[in-house]
């Protein structure tokens, strides 16, 4: 390797981008032109970046399968920061065998880390879990520890497990010091943010306060009943019952627990739970229905008791009930989970949200435009091109907005 590669190669590793294009950007080598596309995704110009990465993977030929692997692993981190979902996970995938064959180990490790990244992104977290601890970490260089730690400290930050994910952020921040590369230090920085922001609101008798991750975790370890509105779910002592699917019941149960010990009348819950102005017998008879599901279904956990004036909720035992709710003033659901994906600050297309939600494209697109309508998600660009982010960046940690997807 020449000495300007050389160079430009540890420019880019301490966090240099123009230090390395001073020393490539003239040559259009296969070598000058991956290091000019690292440099370029490092700027932000991720487009620029993609064309660059494509020229050397071209360049170096099939002879160099090792160096074709660094370009297909680059490729996949361009698409990654800039939120390219639908970019091939199988290609990521390749890359790292052919690392891994040719003795590349650091380059290999990368490589699995990307692939982490992408599956937390994504609410996989046991796949995530499993990608991460095929990676031996202890003989890495500084940044790729920092980096392992941040994905280790990821997945406990979605898990609700405040103190694994405060550790392994305190490991990465060791780490990035060690590395002192400012980007790094400040994704550290934003995820310690993000560690200590409120997590969620408790919301019982009539009184609301901001909860952090630890404090969540506490809530959730207790043997209150909780109503999670953050997942539709309920729970009590290891025990969840899921009413994702029945928005109609999770708004009695959750108006019930919010007004818990005392009743709610028929009028109110028909009028919340059925979204209307009118009431008549009919409305009566289909509140006693959804009831009786809603005992059904919460019956492992509390019962429902009918009173004079309407209904109250009866948790077995005496134990609290606890509305935990999201951190933000949204209601809908799907516009809580899009707005938690775009407070990471990126730029993220409606597609891309659709495959990081699990969602339809078409649900993403009317979430989006409510959000700008209520001037909380910004438009960049037209078309295809278009974009979307948030006007400043949200005080809150999105860990409990976004979806969980089930391993296979």
């Amino acid at each position: 390797m020449d000495i300007l590669i050389l160079n430009a190669s540890r420019a880019l590793a301490a966090g240099d981008p123009l230090g390395a294009l001073n020393r490539v950007a003239l040559r259009d080598d296969a070598p000058a032109l991956a290091l000019r596309g690292i440099a370029m995704a490092q700027l932000g110009d991720f487009v620029r970046a993609k064309a660059l990465l494509r020229r050397a993977g071209k360049a170096f030929g099939a002879e160099d399968a090792a160096a074709r692997a660094r370009c297909v692993v680059a490729e996949a981190e361009v698409a990654l920061a800039s939120r390219d979902l639908a970019w091939p996970e199988k290609s990521l995938a390749g890359a790292r065998a052919t690392l891994q064959a040719h003795g590349d180990a650091v380059n290999a490790a990368h490589a699995a880390q990307l692939q982490a990244r992408r599956q937390l992104l994504t609410g996989r977290l046991e796949e995530a879990g499993h990608t991460l601890a095929g990676v031996d970490a202890s003989g890495l260089p500084a940044a790729s520890r920092a980096i392992h730690e941040l994905i280790r400290g990821g997945i406990a930050l979605r898990r609700v497990q405040a103190s694994a994910a405060s550790a392994a952020l305190t490991c990465a921040a060791d780490a990035a010091r060690q590395a002192g590369i400012p980007a790094l230090l400040a994704e550290v920085d934003n995820a310690f943010k993000a560690l200590n922001a409120p997590a969620g609101r408790r919301v019982g008798q009539g009184v609301a306060c901001d909860l952090t991750l630890g404090e969540v975790e506490a809530l959730l370890a207790s043997n209150a009943l909780i109503i999670d509105a953050c997942r539709n779910v309920l729970r009590r002592e290891g025990q969840v019952v899921s009413l994702a699917s029945r928005p109609v019941l999770f708004t009695l149960a959750r108006m019930l627990a919010e007004a818990w010990p005392q009743d709610v009348s028929r009028e109110l819950l028909i009028a919340h739970a059925f979204r209307t102005g009118f009431q008549d017998e009919s409305h009566r008879v289909r509140l006693r229905v959804e009831i009786g599901r809603l005992r059904a279904a919460m019956r492992p956990l509390a019962g429902v008791q009918a009173t004079k004036l309407g209904f109250v909720l009866k948790p077995g035992g005496e134990p609290e009930v606890v509305v935990l709710a999201r951190p933000v003033d949204v209601d809908d659901r799907d516009q809580a989970a899009v707005l938690a994906c775009l407070a990471d600050g990126q730029a993220w297309s409606s597609s891309a949200l659709a495959l990081a939600l699990g969602a339809s494209q078409r649900t993403v697109q009317r979430a989006l435009d409510a959000l700008a309508a209520a001037a909380q998600a910004q438009p960049l660009g037209h078309g295809r091109a278009r974009r979307w982010m948030t006007p400043p960046v949200p005080g809150f940690t999105t860990s409990l907005l976004l979806p969980l997807v089930a391993a296979p």
